[in-house]
């Protein structure tokens, strides 16, 4: 049974790097649900966050194939672990004077909130977990979505434990 496994991966910061683990899974036939590249506090190294949906056993063979990859450092998988996923979405909504004072009370309760106010729309602005930006999107619905754009998933294991890597 497939199902979302996160997937931390620290690559060498090198041109072409983010092209060669996204053309693995694309070989093998999986769709990259959501991937995040940025850097990292060590310089030289950056860091993916990959959601994939898939069952253990193919996971398992995408993470062996990763290590294979010559840029790859560390690949982890936040599947059984304790660990902070966020995403960040911006919304564009249409918000008449009318609504303006629902829709910002509407923001509050979701902890969401406006960063750009304009004639007849609004710029929400919402971070948390995935499920509480589809909650946000489901009830700004009846006002009019007009646009939005999401980061993906960027995660991060609970505690104090810390995997450094030195970039080769």
């Amino acid at each position: 049974m497939t199902s979302p496994h996160t997937l931390i991966v620290t690559v060498e910061d090198r041109p072409g790097v983010l092209n060669r683990v996204a053309s693995l899974f694309r070989r093998r036939g999986y769709n990259i649900e959501s991937l995040t590249v940025g850097h990292t506090a060590e310089l030289g190294v950056s860091r993916m966050t990959v959601v994939v949906d898939a069952d253990d056993d193919t996971v398992r063979r995408l993470e062996a194939n990763l290590y294979k990859l010559v840029n790859v450092l560390l690949v982890e998988n936040l599947r059984d672990k304790g660990a902070v996923v966020k995403d960040l979405a911006l919304i564009k909504v249409r918000a008449g004077v009318a609504e303006r004072v629902q829709l910002l009370q509407l923001l509050d309760a979701f902890r969401a909130r406006a960063v750009d106010i304009g004639a007849d729309c609004l710029v929400v602005e919402i971070v948390g977990a995935p499920d509480k930006i589809d909650g946000l999107v489901r009830v700004l619905e009846p006002y009019g979505v007009l646009e939005m754009v999401r980061t993906g998933a960027v995660a991060m294991t609970r505690g104090a434990e810390m995997r450094l890597v030195a970039a080769a």
